[in-house]
């Protein structure tokens, strides 16, 4: 038997999360209307810890390559990019367009033991995985002061 923690808001973030996808759906695809802006989507990612590193999946289908960019500053990881919309024919007529197109961006908060001067991220058959290795804390030193 196993034992699971009880998270009570997870239902909710659930619930939330989908009327959030469902929310930015093009209702009006191939009616020659753009519902969603250029930002307003976002890559869904797992994030997993081990003893020796953080590990971040990005699901960026139907992207390249030389459209992702990975970056550090001050703490926050942040991942961008852009996936360029497939071509239209004129004849053609689309009777639902579910993707998302566009410029994406994620951020995330990088903990105090993570090694930013080592951080590994491959990309391969649409997804990301960025590695942050950890390194130890320092501990706070005790100095001894002698009095005069």
């Amino acid at each position: 038997m196993t034992v699971t923690r009880w998270n009570p808001f997870a239902e909710l973030e659930q619930i939330l999360d989908r009327y959030n996808r469902d929310a930015r759906l093009p209702s009006n695809a191939g009616e020659g209307k753009e519902v969603i802006s250029k930002a307003d989507w976002a890559p869904v990612v797992d994030i997993s810890e081990s003893k020796n590193q953080f590990t971040i999946k990005a699901e960026l289908p139907g992207i390249k390559k030389e459209d992702i960019k990975l970056s550090v500053h001050e703490g926050v990881l942040a991942i961008s990019g852009e996936r360029r919309s497939e071509t239209t024919e004129e004849d053609k007529k689309h009777h639902r367009i579910e993707r998302f197109y566009g410029s994406f961006s994620r951020s995330f908060t990088l903990p105090e033991n993570v090694d930013e001067e080592n951080i590994d991220a491959e990309y391969q058959d649409g997804i990301l995985t960025v590695r942050l290795a950890k390194v130890e804390k320092s501990k706070p030193k005790a100095i001894d002061i002698n009095i005069k």
